[in-house]
């Protein structure tokens, strides 16, 4: 069972504003939407960075593969999950995905950003000049560069958010092997 439970649609006040408006664009409200609702300032501030994010340069293919290769590193089951099925949307293949889970892809230049994401959450962003300079080798400008930042950093919240809040996976489950913390 879940740490936090999801609010229902039904709830009132500024929650449920923002759980109608997600539910009236996507046809659902993923329960991950409907937990951070308990706090209407973290709904409303991670649905604004998501869509600033949207409005950036990298692909929304892209921006997927980013958010898979990072539920992989941190073995986030509800953000593969959800990730993959946006994937599958955005016309990234189910062989794809599966490759980006484990921060590979069939195209060098995705494969170089996945690793650095990867990188990025291993090492809490504490990155040698080699790893930089690999991103830069496969062409990836200062904007690309910052947007992916960015995206892992928003990545890590939800990843973080679904191991507290326990959240329950409401997409086709895509399992990460699961390791945990162990003290």
């Amino acid at each position: 069972m879940s740490n936090i439970q999801p609010l229902t649609s039904d709830v009132a006040g500024p929650a449920g504003e923002l759980l109608d408006s997600i539910k009236k664009k996507l046809g659902v409200v993923p329960n991950i939407f409907a937990t951070f609702a308990h706090s209407p300032a973290v709904l409303e501030g991670y649905l604004a960075f998501s869509e600033a994010l949207a409005g950036g340069v990298l692909p929304a293919s892209l921006r997927e593969q980013i958010a898979i290769a990072v539920a992989g590193e941190n073995s986030c089951d509800y953000c593969a999950s959800a990730h993959t099925a946006l994937a599958r949307g955005a016309g990234v293949s189910a062989e794809e995905a599966a490759l980006n889970l484990e921060g590979k892809a069939s195209d060098s230049r995705v494969a170089k950003i996945l690793a650095f994401a990867r990188s990025m959450v291993e090492k809490r962003g504490w990155l040698d000049e080699s790893e930089l300079a690999q991103l830069r080798s496969a062409g990836v400008s200062d904007e690309e560069f910052v947007e992916i930042l960015a995206h892992v950093g928003l990545n890590l919240f939800t990843n973080y958010f679904n191991h507290i809040a326990d959240t329950e996976v409401d997409f086709p489950l895509i399992r990460t092997g699961g390791k945990r913390y162990a003290a």
